[in-house]
C-alpha cells in the first residue's frame, strides 16, 4: 500500500453564482520514501487537494465523493479514509501536524508574528507528543540546528519579522518535521524565494527526507523545481489530472498538449532570445492602436557611438538604523547601494539581477526620485537633450513622462477603489494631456494595445486575473508614451504560462515602440531571454556586468557563478549544482576568494574582456 492513496476525489465550492467544481475526479498515489509532485497553474485545484488531505478546506467547500486513504504503519486498525472523518474529528487532529504535516507557500502569513519562533515549534511537540516544556525546547533547538540555523538557541527566541525569507521558510520546515511525520505536503515552498535560497531549501528538504524516511507531496508550478525534487509527477488542469507518471517520462516525452505547452512557456538558459515563448492562451495585442510609432527616432545602428539613454555613475545610498529600546546604543549606518555604475543604450534592455536585499530596487527608486541618492550621478538623454536626474528641479515632472515604472505586484500597485479606466487615465489627467473624451479614447487604445477588452474600463482590479492586472499596469505605464520603462520584477508573481504572455508582450513593445528597458529580476533565465546587457548586484554593489552572452557563457565572479548554478532547469540531465552555492556563503563578500574578496572598501570594476567588467579588490 502507498502512504497516501487518493481515489476519484471531487470537491466543489458553494458560491453566490452557484456550484463551482474545483477538483473533478482526481486519483493518484504517494509512495513511501518518494516525492510526488503536483504541477499546474493557479486555479488548477492542486492546493485544494492538499487542503482536503489535511482537513483544512474552507467552510464553503464540499467533498462530494472519493476517498483519501492514509496508511500509517504505527496506527492500529490499518489504513483509514480521511474523507470519512470530519475536519475537527479528534482522530484527524491527531494525524494533522504529527503524521501529516505541511509547509505553506508564504511563511510570513502562516507564522504568528506575536510568538517567538521556538515557542511556535515547541507547541507542536506539547500538543501531539505531550512533551514537557524543557524536552520540547531541547528538541526544538535540535531541529533548528538540523534545518540550518547557525545559532539555534538565539533563533529560538526570535520573532518572525526578525528573520529573512529563507530563514522563515527554514523555521516552517522545522515546525513541519519536528514530530517526524510520515507524509510531508510542501505547497509552493520556494515560490517566494530567491534562486540561491530556493536551491538551499530544496537541498535541505531532500536531505531531511532521506534522514527521516518520509514521503513528500510537492505542489508547484515550476517544472525546473520538479526536475530536481520529484520521482513521480501529476499534472493538473482545471481540476482534472491530464497526465501522470515518472518524472523522466513526463519531462522527456510529454504526451498531453497542456504539459507540452507548460514546458514551452518556461524560458531556459538555453532559449534563443529570438524564439517566441509558448502561451497556453495567446492574447492578441494591437500595439498599432497606440499610434505615433512613426514619430519615434530610428534605433541606432549596431556599433553606433550614440550616447546612452541612461548613464549612472557611482550611485550611493545609506540608511541610519536607530537603536531599539529606551537605552539603546548608537545609530548604525547601513549601506544599501555603493558605487553602482552602468549605461543603457537606446532600444536595448539592461537587466539588473541579484537576490532580495542586493539593492537593485533601491537603484530603480533613486532613478525615479522616489528616494534621494547620497552621492553619484545619473543622466537621461534623448533627442531633446541631456538631463541630470538627481539634481533636476522644476523639470522633474516632464522627466517622469519619459521614464515610467512597472511594479512587481500588480494587485497592490493598483488602487482597488478606482476603475481600470480611471487607473489608466490617471497619468493623462495628472499631466494635463487632452480633454475627457480624448483621454477615454486613449485609454481604450491602451487597453486594446496590451490585449485587454476596452469594454472593461468600468471594472475594478479585483475582477481581473494576475496576468490581466499586470497588463493594466503596463497600459498605465505606456499612457504617457515614455522612452524608458523600469520593470521591477514584473513577472515574478505570475504563473509560467502568464509569464510567457507578459514576456512576449514586452518583446513586442520593445520592437514595435522602440522602448528602452531597465529590467530588474532575480530570474536569470528570464534575464537571458530578454536582456542585451546584464549587471549583477550583491550587498549593494555591482559585482559584474557585460553583454548577456559574455556574462552567461563565461561568468567570472563567484557570486554570478553561484546564481547561475542555482537556476533549476526542467532537464534531468542538468540538475542543480548545489556544491557551487558555497553552502549558502555565496552572498557574503567576506567569503569570496581572492581577488574578489572585499573588505570595507568597495573595490574597483576592472575590464576582463571586451565590454565585460568584474569588481575586484584594489
Amino acid at each position: 500500500m502507498p502512504v497516501l492513496s487518493v481515489r476519484d476525489l471531487k470537491i466543489a465550492f458553494r458560491a453566490e453564482e452557484g456550484r463551482i467544481e474545483a477538483v473533478r475526479g482526481v486519483s493518484f498515489d504517494v509512495e513511501a520514501h518518494r516525492t510526488t509532485a503536483i504541477v499546474g497553474e493557479s486555479g488548477s485545484g492542486k492546493t485544494v487537494v492538499s487542503q482536503a488531505i489535511l482537513g483544512i478546506l474552507p467552510e464553503n467547500a464540499v467533498i462530494e465523493s472519493g476517498s483519501v486513504i492514509f496508511d500509517d504503519p504505527r496506527a492500529k486498525g490499518g489504513p483509514i479514509d480521511l474523507v470519512g472523518m470530519g475536519q475537527n474529528d479528534p482522530r484527524r487532529r491527531a494525524i494533522r501536524g504529527a503524521r501529516v504535516s505541511i509547509i505553506f507557500q508564504e511563511p510570513m502569513s502562516s507564522l504568528s508574528p506575536l510568538h517567538r519562533i521556538g515557542d511556535q515549534i515547541a507547541e507542536v511537540l506539547t500538543t501531539h507528543r505531550g512533551a514537557s516544556r524543557g524536552a520540547a525546547k531541547a528538541r526544538t533547538m535540535e531541529m533548528l540546528g538540523l534545518v540550518g540555523f547557525s545559532e539555534p538557541e538565539r533563533a529560538f527566541g526570535r520573532f518572525t519579522f526578525e528573520l529573512s525569507g529563507g530563514l522563515r521558510q527554514r523555521a516552517m520546515i522545522a515546525m513541519a518535521l519536528v514530530c517526524e511525520p510520515l507524509l510531508l505536503i510542501a505547497d509552493e515552498p520556494t515560490t517566494a524565494l530567491d534562486v540561491t535560497i530556493q536551491a538551499q531549501i530544496l537541498k535541505l528538504m531532500r536531505d531531511l527526507q532521506a534522514e527521516f524516511g518520509m514521503a513528500t507531496l510537492f505542489i508547484t508550478h515550476d517544472l525546473g523545481v520538479v526536475a530536481n525534487v520529484a520521482d513521480d509527477v501529476v499534472v493538473m488542469y482545471r481540476g482534472r489530472i491530464v497526465e501522470k507518471g515518472p518524472v523522466r517520462s513526463l519531462l522527456e516525452t510529454p504526451q498531453h498538449g497542456y504539459l507540452k505547452a507548460l514546458l514551452g512557456a518556461v524560458p531556459r538558459l538555453s532559449t534563443p532570445s529570438d524564439q517566441r515563448l509558448t502561451s497556453l492562451r495567446p492574447v492578441p495585442v494591437h500595439l498599432d492602436a497606440l499610434g505615433g510609432v512613426e514619430d519615434r527616432p530610428p534605433l541606432p545602428a549596431c556599433g553606433s557611438k550614440e550616447p546612452p539613454v541612461l548613464d549612472v555613475r557611482s550611485l550611493r545610498k545609506t540608511y541610519l538604523i536607530k537603536p531599539a529600546g529606551l537605552f539603546g546604543g548608537q545609530e548604525r549606518q547601513i549601506v544599501a547601494v555603493d558605487d553602482v555604475s552602468f549605461k543603457v543604450q537606446r532600444g536595448e534592455c539592461f537587466a539588473i539581477v541579484g537576490e532580495s536585499g542586493s539593492g537593485k530596487t533601491t537603484v530603480a527608486r533613486m532613478l525615479m526620485r522616489a528616494i534621494e541618492a547620497d552621492a553619484g550621478e545619473a543622466f537621461y538623454q534623448d533627442e531633446d537633450g541631456r538631463l541630470d536626474i538627481l539634481t533636476i528641479g522644476s523639470g522633474l515632472t516632464a522627466l517622469r513622462r519619459k521614464i515610467q515604472y512597472i511594479f512587481q505586484d500588480p494587485f497592490s500597485s493598483l488602487n482597488p477603489r478606482m476603475t481600470v479606466g480611471d487607473i489608466i487615465a490617471e497619468p493623462l489627467i495628472v499631466h494635463g494631456i487632452g480633454d475627457a473624451a480624448t483621454q477615454r479614447r486613449r485609454v481604450g487604445a491602451l487597453m486594446e494595445a496590451v490585449g485587454l477588452d476596452p469594454r472593461w474600463q468600468r471594472r475594478f482590479p479585483h475582477s481581473f486575473s494576475g496576468g490581466q492586472r499586470q497588463r493594466i499596469g503596463i497600459a498605465r505605464a505606456l499612457a504617457l508614451r515614455p522612452r524608458l520603462l523600469i520593470c521591477d520584477e514584473p513577472v515574478s508573481a505570475l504563473d509560467v504560462s502568464v509569464q510567457a504572455q507578459i514576456l512576449n508582450l514586452l518583446k513586442d513593445m520593445q520592437r514595435e515602440l522602440g522602448l528602452t528597458y531597465l529590467f530588474i529580476s532575480h530570474n536569470l533565465a528570464v534575464v537571458r531571454y530578454l536582456a542585451q546587457h546584464v549587471g549583477v548586484m550583491c550587498a549593494g554593489r555591482m559585482v559584474e556586468w557585460g553583454t548577456t552572452s559574455a556574462l552567461f557563457d563565461n561568468p567570472r565572479h563567484p557570486y554570478t557563478q553561484a546564481l547561475l548554478a542555482a537556476v533549476p532547469e526542467p532537464d534531468l540531465d542538468h540538475p542543480l549544482d548545489l556544491a557551487a552555492l558555497m553552502s549558502g556563503r555565496a552572498s557574503s563578500p567576506a567569503d569570496w576568494p581572492a581577488p574578489f574578496t572585499l573588505d570595507d572598501r568597495p573595490g574597483r570594476m576592472q575590464l576582463v574582456d571586451h565590454d565585460h567588467f568584474v569588481r575586484m579588490s584594489e
